[in-house]
Order: structure tokens, then C-alpha cells, then sequence
């Protein structure tokens, strides 16, 4: 078992390895309170057929009681809407400030479950189970919790970090393969902007699927992000490097009404962002080929649906835009990004750049 401790408002460790969900009672009690008594799962449906019953029976097993709380899969259900049910179903539970929320499953479940912990009762902890590549690497750590608003992707949230994370790589076993794309692009992400080792890495590895990859891949990215946010937790400067492809990524999947899933839409909006940086003159160096080359050993979907003015349309209403500016993640060389703000007005044009 693989330890990272994160240190930022809240000190807490990320475990990571095979077998790790039948042990998670004895592995979650050390970190909560000593008068913890409750807790409540929260899943989606298809998560809760595939593991709420070990995660379950081994909460018992430690001394807990448990409830759980299931809601639909999918990008709806990370709303204001499941988010009143939940805290509703909190309240209606009687769990107390001792007590705690285990989030098992993906991003939305992570993010969805931060936010409630951050919110009931002023906050009460929260224990991440990310059962996707995707959530492992990138949104069970560093504390950004949110929902969606009709407006846009995560215009609503806390910074709340979580007690403990526990990554069973063998909950790898269940996700499709466009699923595991998912998580890898941000693994691919993290070394754009702090590691270009980790592309020598890929061009060497036969297969995303094989444990040692995913172990690799999710080790790396992972110090990346406690590098980071222990800088910057609260991101206002060196942590948001970490949307590296994510305001044109994020423009995508609103195009796409979420039909294009979070990793593949940032995949699309990283090679934007690379060419039109490459075009513009703004990276020191061909950024754009490795990146290609990665994600295309592992056969991601690159070509976006969408034009410049649909994409700059959709990625103004990002959270990333200050009045009259956005803030890009620009590749000056492999494994080391910048800042740049540009007017809005010039948004249009960037896209279009990375487009062509």
C-alpha cells in the first residue's frame, strides 16, 4: 500500500493499492472522531450494485452504523436539487457533527459528497472512496467540492478537504475503457504542466489497463496535485496550472449537453490549447507533438464537434473569468505551464488558432 500525505488546512494521507475496500473500516476509524457512530454512504446506482455492500459490511465490521444515500449516474444529479435530498436525508437521519460521509465512486459523488459535508452542520468530515481513474488522479484530493448550476460546470462549492483517501486499485477492474480515458487524461494533465518524464513513461507502457500503469500513472499525478495545492489550496495562483485544457474542455462538454465525458472533452482542450499556443508563439518549445503522441498511443477521440465562437461562447461563463479577462494554462515547455490572462475579446481567437 502506497502512502501521500497531503498537508493544507487539513493533514490527511492517500492510500493507494490492492484490497483496500474490505479493509476500509479499519483503515477510516483512525482518522475520524473517536465518537463517530454514523455514517452515511453516498453512491450512484451503478456504483451501489458493484461496491456498497463490502464497503458497507467492512464500516459494520469496524463498529459503525450506516445509512446510504443513492442518486442517478450522470452530470444531472450533480445539482442543487440531489444536493437539498442529501442534506435533507443527512437531517432526516440525525447524523451529528462527529459523524461522518463516505463518498464511493466518481467525481460527481466526490464532488457532490464535499460539498454536503462542507455545508451540514457547518462541516463535518468526509472520507473520499474514488472508484474511478478519473476521481483517484484529480478530484478526490486537494478539497474542491462542487455542483453545477444551469449556468455552468461547478459554479457552486467549497474548499473542504476530506479526512482520508482510499484508492482500491481493484475497483479498476469494472471501468470501461473510455472510463479509464478518462482518469488517464488527467494523469497526462498533471505531467504536461510538472513532468514531461511521464511521457517517456507512456511511450514505453503497452497497455492503459495493466495495473503497473495505473499504479504509475496515478502515483504521479497525484504528488503533482499535493504539490500544488499544498502551495496553493485555495486556488489563486500556482493551483490553477491544474486547468491545464480545462476552460476549453470544460466549453466542450457544455456544448455537448455532458454527452462528451470531463477526461476526453480535457484531452480535446489541451491539444486546442497547445496549438494555438504553438501558433501564437507563446511555448518555448513543440509542445503540441508529445501531446498528441500520448494521447493518441492511447486512442483518444481528439477531434472537437464544436467551433470557436460555439466553444468561446459557452467558456465565458466559465468560473475562471475575472470581469473582463480569462486566465489560460499555456505549455511553454513539456512539463511546465504558465499563467496567461488575456481579454475576453481575444478568447475567440485563441480557439480558433487551436482549431485550425
Amino acid at each position: 500500500m502506497e502512502k501521500i500525505l497531503i498537508t493544507a488546512s487539513k493533514t490527511y494521507e492517500v492510500l493507494t493499492g490492492e484490497g483496500l475496500l474490505p479493509r476500509a473500516g479499519r483503515l477510516i476509524r483512525p482518522v475520524l472522531s473517536e465518537k463517530a457512530q454514523k455514517l452515511c454512504i453516498v453512491t450512484d446506482d451503478t456504483v451501489d450494485r458493484l461496491y456498497s455492500g463490502v464497503l458497507s459490511d467492512s464500516l459494520t465490521d469496524a463498529g459503525y452504523e450506516t445509512v446510504k444515500f443513492v442518486f442517478p449516474p450522470g452530470e444531472a444529479s450533480k445539482s442543487l436539487d440531489t444536493l437539498s435530498e442529501l442534506l435533507e436525508f443527512l437531517a432526516d437521519h440525525q447524523l451529528t457533527r462527529s459523524d461522518a460521509l463516505i463518498a464511493l465512486g466518481g467525481g460527481i459523488v466526490g464532488d457532490l459528497t464535499g460539498f454536503a459535508a462542507a455545508s451540514y452542520l457547518r462541516g463535518i468530515d468526509f472520507v473520499q472512496v474514488p472508484t474511478t481513474l478519473l476521481a483517484a488522479v484529480d478530484s478526490s484530493v486537494g478539497g474542491k467540492t462542487g455542483i453545477n448550476l444551469k449556468a455552468g460546470k461547478n459554479l457552486a462549492g467549497a474548499f473542504w478537504q476530506p479526512s482520508l483517501v482510499l484508492f482500491d486499485i481493484d475497483t479498476m477492474k469494472t471501468l470501461s475503457y473510455d472510463l479509464l480515458l478518462d482518469g488517464a487524461a488527467e494523469a497526462i494533465k498533471a505531467g504536461a504542466i510538472a513532468d514531461r518524464e511521464l511521457f517517456s513513461y507512456i511511450d514505453r507502457v503497452d497497455r492503459l489497463d495493466a495495473p503497473e500503469t495505473i499504479r504509475y500513472l496515478s502515483s504521479r499525478a497525484i504528488e503533482i496535485k499535493r504539490q500544488v495545492v499544498e502551495a496553493d489550496e485555495r486556488d489563486t495562483g500556482v493551483r490553477q496550472l491544474l486547468n491545464f485544457g480545462h476552460t476549453v474542455g470544460h466549453a466542450i462538454e457544455k456544448c455537448s449537453d455532458f454527452s462528451i465525458s470531463h477526461g476526453h472533452a480535457v484531452a480535446m482542450g489541451m491539444v486546442i490549447c497547445a496549438r494555438a499556443a504553438l501558433a501564437l508563439g507563446w511555448s518555448q518549445e513543440d509542445c503540441l507533438s508529445p501531446l498528441l503522441a500520448s494521447l493518441e498511443k492511447f486512442s483518444f477521440p481528439l477531434a472537437c464537434p464544436y467551433s470557436a465562437e460555439e466553444l468561446c461562447n459557452a467558456a465565458l461563463k466559465d468560473k475562471k473569468r475575472m470581469g473582463d479577462t480569462i486566465t489560460l494554462v499555456i505549455p511553454a515547455a513539456l512539463g511546465d505551464c504558465r499563467l496567461k490572462k488575456i481579454p475576453i475579446s481575444q478568447l475567440n481567437e485563441f480557439i480558433k488558432a487551436g482549431l485550425s
